[in-house]
C-alpha cells in the first residue's frame, strides 16, 4: 500500500453492533459529549497526560471522521445500545507519528471510554467489533501504542492477539508497540 493511499474509502463508518453497544458514524450532535470525553484528565491521561483542548479534540473529531473517506477506515462513536448514549471513541487511523523504527503505513487502533464505560468490559466489546470488521474488510496488521503503566490496556491489548514489540521513541517519551498480525490469508 502506498503511503496514505486509501483501502477502500468510505463515505462513513459503517455501523457496528455488539450486545451492549452501537458503534456508528459520528453525528454533529455529538460534538459536546465527544468533547467531555477527551476533555477530562483523568480519562486522557495515558493519552497525552492531560485532557485535550478544544482545538485540539476539534482536530481529533474531525480527523476520525474524515480518515473513512480518505483511507478507508477511522473513528466510531461508541454508544450504550440502551439508551444511544455515547461513552466512547474506538477507532482504526494513521497517526503518523514519526515512532522510530515506525510502523507506518500500517494502521493503529484506538479507544478511549468515559469514567462510566470503564472496568466493564466495553473496550473489549467495542475493539473486537472494529477489528473483526478491519479483518473482514482490510485483512492488514495493525499496531496500538499503549503507556507501559496503562495496565488494563496492556492487558486488552493481549486478549486481542497483540504482541509486545517493545519500546520505542515518540518525540522524547518512550512508548509500548504492539501488533496484531493481519489474519491468514490477508
Amino acid at each position: 500500500m502506498d503511503a496514505g493511499a486509501p483501502l477502500k474509502p468510505l463515505r462513513s463508518a459503517p455501523t457496528l453492533e455488539t450486545e451492549r453497544l452501537v458503534l456508528r458514524h459520528y453525528q454533529p450532535d455529538d460534538w459536546d459529549a465527544y468533547y467531555a470525553i477527551v476533555a477530562d484528565h483523568s480519562t486522557m491521561r495515558f493519552v497525552g497526560g492531560r485532557g485535550s483542548s478544544r482545538e485540539d479534540a476539534w482536530r481529533r473529531w474531525l480527523a476520525s471522521i474524515g480518515s473513512w473517506q480518505i483511507i478507508g477506515y477511522g473513528g466510531w462513536a461508541v454508544t450504550r445500545l440502551e439508551d444511544g448514549a455515547l461513552i466512547g471513541t474506538c477507532g482504526i487511523f494513521n497517526a503518523w507519528r514519526g515512532i522510530d523504527g515506525g510502523f507506518e503505513p500500517d494502521p493503529e487502533l484506538g479507544y478511549i471510554f468515559a469514567p462510566e464505560g470503564r472496568g466493564k468490559g466495553l473496550a473489549f466489546e467495542a475493539t473486537s467489533a472494529a477489528l473483526a470488521w478491519l479483518d473482514a474488510e482490510h485483512g492488514v496488521s495493525i499496531w496500538a501504542i499503549i503507556d507501559d503503566d496503562n495496565a488494563p490496556s496492556r492487558k486488552l491489548a493481549g486478549k486481542l492477539g497483540f504482541d509486545y514489540r517493545g519500546e520505542k521513541m515518540y518525540g522524547d517519551e518512550p512508548v509500548g508497540v504492539w501488533r496484531r498480525p493481519a489474519p491468514r490469508g490477508g
